[in-house]
């Protein structure tokens, strides 16, 4: 009787803090279903607020906008063809020229330079790439870099060849996405069990067995994930773009040659712009929100069937 009334006294005294506790976790997982609701809400107004802004240019152009290569103020007929074709152009070339140098920083740090002071150093070094402001990538290419693609392009007879244009910017967004591929691959492939790369050194397998049979396939989807984060920053790159592609409403037609990115028409023209020409500069951002949010969902399909 004693035991049975002791044990409801103590259940007496529990039930207050049990109820207190279940509160806050209620209302904890509820703020982080807030949160998680708030950041979906935000990417749909975002593109409901430039569909309705870019709406006048939407109806009067249609889907001849996309396939148009015509930008005449006078009459007051544009098309995105050309800025599409800049900025797709720019970043995958982009992609390719910095996977070499992403990768090979990513295995060096993770694989064979661990710690150290060095290892330290370079670690560093290549995060303070992403923390550089673009105009400061746009003076260096602009001041060093140009000159020496034209005297490059001029080495391939083409003598009319200015520095500035696809080439030129595909260098520098490819130096600045450096770090965000380097980054995630180096932490994807620390990631790999220590076990299994025992298991492969043990078997007298190379580092470099250990690092491309074992290593890479399992970090793979990690691998992409940067790829996609870097691929994502350098289709929104403005300023180092704007001052180094040359500016000129074309096709390119070759990579010595300018061109525009849907960026950089953006940050030269909006600031003037009125009437259906604004509107028109809303589309082209409302199509870049679209081929960044393709590019991030498609990017996340081929994570999850590259996943070991």
């Amino acid at each position: 009787m004693l035991l049975k009334k002791y044990k409801n006294n103590e259940r007496d005294v529990a039930h207050p803090s049990l109820k207190k506790e279940k509160f806050f976790n209620l209302l904890f997982n509820k703020l982080l279903l807030l949160s998680g609701v708030i950041v979906v809400l935000i990417i749909i107004f975002m593109l409901l607020i430039l569909f309705i802004a870019s709406f006048p240019a939407i109806k009067k152009f249609g889907i001849g906008f996309f396939y148009s290569n015509i930008w005449d103020y006078r009459n007051n007929n544009y098309g995105a063809l050309s800025f599409i074709a800049g900025t797709v152009l720019t970043s995958f070339l982009a992609i390719l020229m910095s996977l070499p140098f992403s990768l090979s920083i990513a295995i060096l740090l993770s694989t064979y330079l661990k710690k150290g002071i060095l290892a330290n150093f370079i670690k560093t070094t290549t995060e303070l790439l992403a923390g550089i402001p673009s105009i400061i990538y746009g003076f260096w290419g602009f001041y060093f870099l140009g000159p020496i693609v034209k005297n490059i392009a001029k080495s391939f007879g083409i003598m009319n060849a200015t520095g500035y244009g696809i080439l030129t910017s595909s260098i520098i967004l490819s130096i600045m996405i450096i770090p965000y591929t380097a980054s995630i691959s180096r932490e994807v492939l620390e990631l790999v069990p220590t076990d299994l790369i025992e298991a492969g050194l043990s078997l007298g397998s190379t580092k470099y067995k250990v690092v491309t049979k074992i290593m890479f396939p399992y970090a793979l989807s990690g691998i992409f994930a940067g790829v996609i984060l870097s691929l994502g920053r350098a289709l929104g790159e403005t300023m180092a773009v704007t001052m180094l592609i040359g500016n000129r409403n074309q096709i390119p037609k070759n990579l010595f040659d300018t061109g525009n990115t849907i960026a950089s028409v953006i940050a030269n023209q909006f600031g003037e712009a009125t009437g259906i020409q604004s509107a028109t500069l809303i589309e082209l951002g409302f199509i870049l929100m679209i081929i960044t949010v393709v590019v991030n969902f498609t990017g996340k399909y081929i994570i999850n069937k590259f996943k070991v």
